[in-house]
């Protein structure tokens, strides 16, 4: 099976005065194509800073990053904008929803920055989105008027909105309770797999990385063998 991510001796060292911190230290990894990969480690030990690094939200001090056989750290802002819009999306764990619109609204909002696509094929994807993940009765509700689990719901059809390859969470449950969370996980897992995507999640929680078919633990910015 193809690889959709490749890390390659990756490197992140952040640099306070004189001192140089290593968030990342050699950090090499292959995930493929439709795999649920889980990444577990102690606070501190660069989980975020690779998920990040994935993300094209930061860039690595050295090495490469491939994302479906292009190196990221080769690319220019424009190829990096698109990458994100297009291919890859993010669920973080305070959910950033828009607060001033509805489920339905922030569904779509991502497909109305893409743009090509008709305001009444938009909401008609949006629709299809919330209910797959049990939403039909919340469409017009904002997320104030939300339970947590409900809004990281409306999170999850926001980042498979542009149809994206690659799903990358940042503990995607760390807000919810135990039952809420679990429950959660299994919806986007199942969603996963039926539309063969692949994802990338940051987690604590083993409960929560039973769900993957992989987990990778790290520690002191080292994946450990």
């Amino acid at each position: 099976m193809e690889n959709i991510v490749e890390v390659v001796n990756v490197n992140k060292i952040y640099k306070i005065g004189d001192v140089e911190i290593y968030a990342l230290r050699d950090v090499n990894i292959e995930i493929k194509k439709g795999e649920i990969v889980a990444i577990m480690g102690p606070s501190g030990s660069g989980k975020t800073t690779l998920l990040n690094l994935i993300g094209c939200l930061d860039t690595p001090t050295s090495g490469s990053i491939f994302i479906n056989g292009e190196d990221i750290t080769k690319m220019k802002k424009k190829q990096l904008v698109n990458l994100r819009r297009f291919f890859l999306a993010h669920i973080f764990q305070f959910y950033n929803l828009i607060p001033f619109l509805n489920s339905l609204d922030n569904v779509e909002l991502p497909m109305i920055i893409a743009g090509g696509m008709k305001k009444q094929a938009r909401i008609k994807r949006a629709k299809y989105l919330l209910e797959m993940v049990g939403l039909s009765k919340r469409l017009y509700h904002k997320p104030e008027e939300l339970s947590g689990g409900e809004q990281q719901r409306v999170a999850i059809s926001r980042a498979l909105a542009n149809d994206p390859s690659l799903i990358l969470a940042d503990e995607p449950t760390g807000d919810l309770d135990e039952e809420t969370g679990t429950k959660l996980i299994e919806t986007l897992c199942n969603i996963i797999k039926k539309e063969n995507k692949t994802l990338i999640m940051v987690t604590h929680d083993p409960t929560i990385a039973r769900f993957a078919s992989r987990v990778l633990k790290i520690k002191d910015g080292r994946i450990l063998k």
